[in-house]
């Protein structure tokens, strides 16, 4: 595995593909754009979405989760960006899935989750559920391939050979993630369980689209290890992802890997894949950053800028 930082840019079944989509609204070709843990019950945040507008007509927008916990709020981001943006494709986040005391709907687990692909569906926005549509735009063609994984506990600390000894090592030292307490696997018995079906049904979806194809993976987990290296409390990566899809980017083409979740934007190239971190984050996380929050980061065509193999991390 080989990798390298660079500066941020700004800017289950059924079928494989969806077909070739376009957006009829201007003549342009448009962008493929992301974003990710908008967070909208923070007002600032809820301002900053409020504000998001595409470039073109024909921009589409890859949203990588979190948008937040209370299902009325997210319908509402997806309501209005899909106003906005030609197509939107929506992947759930850990923040989605938590079932709290202050939300009306207590649906939990894999309910919860079909609760808000059934939103998603009526707002014609795509999801994890739905066949792969292709981008025919600028930089393109590609598949967008929307990806809910979750996580396996697998992110260990070296030396940490199970679950339940990487578990006891990460609560001594104060590190337990929210998910433990909100985060309900429901019918399943674990949150391994679960995520171990979402792989073996993703992965059998992505090797069934065409070999001549690249892809564009998103997931609001990443999907290799990678960029979990610089969290500050390194026992947080458990709850980041899964080595069950570490070969995922090359095996399967992808021109570019799309996430969230850690709340760390930037580009890291490995083994010559680009993985793209596209958070909003919370607001005292991005009022200390130099440039404007929420800006959605230009995926596909491939910014000029993102050819630039020197910079530092964001």
């Amino acid at each position: 595995m080989t990798y390298e930082i660079r500066t941020p840019t700004p800017g289950t079944t059924g079928p494989a593909l969806a077909p070739p989509a376009r957006s009829a609204r201007s003549g342009g070709r448009g962008a493929l754009v992301a974003v990710s843990d908008l967070h909208v019950r923070y007002k600032e945040n809820r301002d900053i979405v409020e504000g998001l507008q595409p470039q073109s007509d024909d921009d589409w927008l890859l949203v990588a989760g979190d948008i937040g916990e209370r299902v009325s709020d997210i319908r509402w981001a997806l309501a209005l960006l899909s106003s906005r943006f030609a197509k939107v494709v929506w992947v759930p986040g850990n923040h989605e899935l938590w079932t709290t005391a202050d939300d009306p709907v207590q649906l939990r687990g894999v309910a919860r989750y079909e609760h808000l692909v059934g939103i998603c569906r009526e707002l014609g926005v795509l999801t994890p559920e739905d066949p792969y549509p292709v981008w025919e735009g600028d930089g393109g063609p590609v598949v967008i391939a929307p990806l809910f994984l979750l996580y396996d506990y697998t992110f260990r600390q070296p030396g940490v050979t199970s679950t339940h000894e990487a578990l006891a090592r990460a609560e001594k030292a104060g590190v337990v993630c929210t998910d433990e307490h909100f985060l309900h696997p429901d019918p399943y018995p674990t949150r391994e369980a679960w995520c171990r079906a979402r792989v073996a049904a993703t992965e059998a979806r992505l090797a069934a689209v065409p070999e001549d194809l690249p892809t564009v993976l998103v997931n609001h987990w990443p999907v290799v290890r990678e960029p979990t290296e610089p969290l500050w409390y390194p026992d947080f990566a458990l709850w980041c992802g899964t080595e069950a899809t570490a070969d995922w980017p090359v095996r399967f083409r992808a021109a570019a890997v799309v996430y969230g979740h850690l709340h760390i934007p930037r580009l890291l190239v490995c083994d010559g894949v680009p993985h793209q971190e596209v958070s909003l984050g919370y607001p005292r996380e991005w009022q200390r950053r130099s440039r404007a929050p929420g800006r959605p980061v230009q995926i596909l065509p491939v910014p000029a800028a993102a050819g630039d193999t020197t910079g530092t991390p964001a």
